[in-house]
């Protein structure tokens, strides 16, 4: 599925067309994944649902998945636009189209953790948990896990 950006960016679900490279290259140094290797990242990509946002050049500019099980929940994850390219929309661009995706229709419980964009998150109807006791998690500090 494709979507159209008026600044001529185009946004994708396939895959297939998915520049592993440069995903890693962004989410090897993001403050939720510092030094993942790339074979983990083309491992959560083959598992998820992808949106890829590519420039009018062809190249890679944005991207979001989903770890979804398609019919009750979605972990949205790796939401990122490169720095070179902020300021057209493309954040708001990846999440519409992610969020607009008919395998996301329906869904339960849609979910994310932000430390910085929750205004950004907020514009699609995410909140902050109201109540944190029902919620539980084994956390493995990224900084250990992928440590070279």
């Amino acid at each position: 599925m494709k979507w159209l950006h008026p600044e001529g960016f185009e946004a994708d679900d396939d895959t297939a067309r998915i520049d592993i490279d440069a995903v890693h290259g962004f989410l090897r140094t993001a403050y939720w994944s510092p030094n993942v290797p790339r074979d983990v990242v083309e491992r959560s990509i083959a598992g998820s649902l992808n949106v890829a946002v590519y420039a009018p050049t062809g190249e890679l500019v944005a991207f979001a998945r989903a770890a979804t099980d398609r019919a009750t929940y979605a972990w949205i994850a790796d939401v990122f636009v490169l720095p070179e390219h902020r300021g057209h929309g493309l954040g708001k661009f990846v999440m519409s189209s992610l969020l607009g995706h008919p395998d996301m229709q329906g869904l339960r419980r849609l979910m994310l953790a932000t430390k910085d964009a929750h205004e950004l998150y907020r514009q699609y109807g995410f909140t902050e948990l109201p109540d944190l006791t029902t919620m539980m998690v084994i956390r493995h500090d990224p900084t250990t896990l992928y440590a070279e």
